[in-house]
This record gives C-alpha cells, structure tokens and sequence, in this order.
C-alpha cells in the first residue's frame, strides 16, 4: 500500500526529438506548429512503399556523449541517455549533483518498444557476409532493452529499483505510472523514467508498413500525420526520446527543487481484444483514464487538457475519440484536446515519454500546443482538438494517454502544483 501522505512531483525534464534536442527548444517547435516529419535519410527506401518518417537528421551522438562510450551505445540508448542526462541536470540530481540525494533511493525505469533494432540488424547481416566469428560481442548489451536503464545508472550512479517496461506504445507512459508507485509505495524517493525508440530501419519500416499501420502519403511530406482527419491513413514512424524526473514532493521541497507539476493519477488496463486494433468504442483506455482520475478522487469536470495518443491511424483516432466522449460526458466540449504526434510522429515506446512532457510544459505555462495538419475533421471525432495554433489554456489538471499494440492502455494525470 501506498505511505501515507506521499505526493509526487516532477522536477526535472529533457528531450531529444525529430524537431529538435533540449525541451525549450522542442517546446517552442511544438507550440510553433512546427513538423519533424519529411522523406527517409537514413537509407534506400527505393524498394519501400513507405519513403517518410520523423527522423533526427545530422544527428552526432559525439555532440552529447563520449566517442569511446558511443561505439558501445545503440542509437535507442543514446537518445535515452541525452535525455535523462538533460532531466537529470535540469532537477540537479545525479552526476555532478552527488550530494542531493541517497543514490540508494534513487530509481531508473525506462523503456523502449523495440530495443536496439539497428544493431541487431547490422550484426545479422554481418553474420550472413562474414559468419558467427566475426558478430560483435557487444551485440546482445546493445540491443537488450533493459540495458537502457541499466546505462544510465551507471552513468549518474544511480542504484535504486531499475528496470525496463516494454508495452509497445504505451511502454513510456507505464515506465512514469510505474516510477509514480515506486515512490508512493516508499521503494524510492526519486525516479529517472520515460522512453525512447531508435527504430527507423529498413526492416522495421517494412514490417509497420506491411501490416498497413504507416502512412503511404508520401507526396504530403510534413502533412502525412494527420490525426483525427477523414483522410488519414496510418502513423508516421519517429525517433527520439523523453525523460521525467519524478520525487517526492517533501524530498523535492526540502532540497528546494523546481516543481514543474505534480503527478496525481495512473491507470493501466488491457483490452483482451486484438493483437493490433483497439477495442471496441475504446473500451480499455476508458478504464484506463476513469483509474486513473479515481486514483485521488479527481472529478471529469476538474480536466482542462487531455494530450491524446492520436496516431493519425484510422482506428486508433475513432475509438480514442469515442473513448474521450465517454469519459468526459457532457463536459467534453470544455477540455482542449491535442496530438503531438502530428509534428513528430509517432515515438512508439518515446511517444508517451515526449507527450508527458509537453503536458507538463502545457500545465507550467498555460499554453496547449495545436494539432496540426487537421483540416477535414472526421464527423466520428468531434471534440476540440486546438487547430488553430497554439492556445492559452489555464491547465489545472490534464491526461495524457497511450495505447499500445496488444491491447495495452495507460493514462495518467498531471496536475498544478499546489503547496
């Protein structure tokens, strides 16, 4: 059972994503309507009927990390580590803020949808050209996902709980809703959690591709995510990665933290429906967001935001929709709604991560980023989705949800802190 009188907060942010590194700067993208959305880079997709993604062009991990460390880091990895390396500094915690905490009672629960998917294919072709004597022996550190967390405590020596989550889509938003229960159950006092994904390869793009989730609207470039519009047809794969420091609101306030938010509602449900589609009507994240607000006895009519998983998928935006209508009732008209993953993407086991950021960001400055690329709403999804740019909202309490592929539903609340 949870101590009595434990709240969470979060303290610290950070972020690397197709529209930019650090969260002032991705915050400002995201409020600007700004896409990271655009023809495929990294690779031939001559042969691929899907040609875009959210990529992080130019990206040099030399930028952020040390060159030695790197070569023994997947790209999944890397972008993880910027991140909580960012959060970390941001809360003043971990390295370089040795003193601020017990490292005993500090935790990393992090995650990724997929793991380190290039290395794995860049060692399977070199066991195919060269033989099993030549594959790397650090290919099964740099793939695991649970080596993620495992990397960034050892980086900022960190030896609380540690592990991975891993629920596809929704995998970040479990790692937060999870860290939120390691705090409040008294197994730590600070947590290092969120997500990241490096999955943009030509095996991986050929596999979303054929089970027809990705969008085929190459021509549109920056305009091909289009969630909750008639005309979308699948979701943009993306890159990237986020990270939340969550702790406990007494541990924050005595060392004299910044208090961005506090954390206040998890619920996680499954749908027991379909390998890849959603339930009926959203029957399962209905479950998830009504958990979740009953959590601290949070009334519909307190919600002012909800961040939606929004995929731009043709099933996923109609059941998510109905699911909202259903929770919120009668006070659907009045709560603001938005997908980030119009301009970046969809982060897959990130995408939770970077959206519980942007919620945070949203709630500490009054702001709701738009959706964009929403120009023939679909009649079946008709709540306010915030097309006309970004919008002054005063955000006391919001959700932000994520359903991932096997029926797995999570969906939190953040809310204003209050002393």
């Amino acid at each position: 059972m949870p101590k009595q009188n434990r709240r969470v907060v979060v303290t610290g942010l950070g972020c690397i994503s197709p529209v930019g590194a650090g969260v002032s700067n991705v915050w400002n993208k995201l409020k600007e309507g700004v896409s990271g959305i655009g023809l495929i880079e990294s690779f031939d997709t001559s042969d691929h009927n899907v040609k875009i993604a959210a990529e992080i062009n130019n990206f040099d991990p030399t930028e952020y990390i040390d060159k030695r460390e790197c070569r023994r880091l997947d790209r999944v990895s890397q972008f993880a580590i910027i991140a909580c390396d960012e959060a970390l500094k941001d809360a003043k915690l971990g390295r370089g803020f040795e003193a601020a905490a017990d490292p005993n009672r500090m935790g990393v629960l992090f995650g990724s949808g997929i793991g380190g998917i290039h290395t794995l294919e860049e060692q399977h072709d070199v066991l195919k050209a060269k033989g099993p004597r030549r594959v790397s022996p650090l290919m099964i550190p740099k793939l695991i996902s649970n080596i993620i967390p495992g990397n960034i405590s050892i980086r900022h020596n960190l030896k609380g709980p540690n592990f991975a989550i891993v629920s596809a889509c929704a995998t970040s938003t479990h790692s937060i809703g999870e860290a939120l229960w390691c705090i409040l159950n008294d197994r730590a006092d600070v947590v290092v959690t969120g997500g990241s994904e490096g999955a943009i390869t030509p095996l991986t793009v050929a596999g979303f591709a054929n089970m027809k989730a990705l969008s085929t609207r190459n021509e549109l470039g920056s305009q091909a995510s289009s969630p909750f519009d008639a005309k979308r047809d699948g979701f943009v794969i993306g890159e990237g990665g986020g990270c939340l420091v969550l702790e406990e609101y007494e541990h924050a306030k005595n060392r004299g933290a910044h208090i961005y938010a506090e954390i206040s509602g998890y619920g996680s449900t499954s749908d027991a429906n379909h390998i890849t589609a959603p339930a009926e009507g959203g029957e399962g994240i209905v479950r998830a967001m009504k958990i979740a607000l009953a959590m601290n006895d949070i009334a519909v009519t307190d919600i002012n935001y909800i961040n939606a998983h929004g995929t731009s998928t043709p099933f996923n935006d109609k059941h998510e929709s109905t699911a909202m209508k259903t929770v919120l009732g009668s006070h659907a008209d009045n709560v603001a709604v938005s997908s980030t993953k119009s301009m970046i993407g969809h982060l897959l086991g990130g995408a939770g991560a970077l959206e519980a950021i942007a919620t945070v960001k949203s709630i500490e400055e009054s702001i709701v980023h738009p959706t964009i690329n929403l120009n023939n709403p679909d009649p079946v999804c008709n709540l306010d989705y915030v097309t006309e740019g970004a919008r002054t909202v005063d955000v006391n309490y919001a959700l932000s949800n994520s359903m991932g592929f096997g029926g797995q539903n999570a969906s939190l609340v953040f809310k204003k802190i209050e002393d």
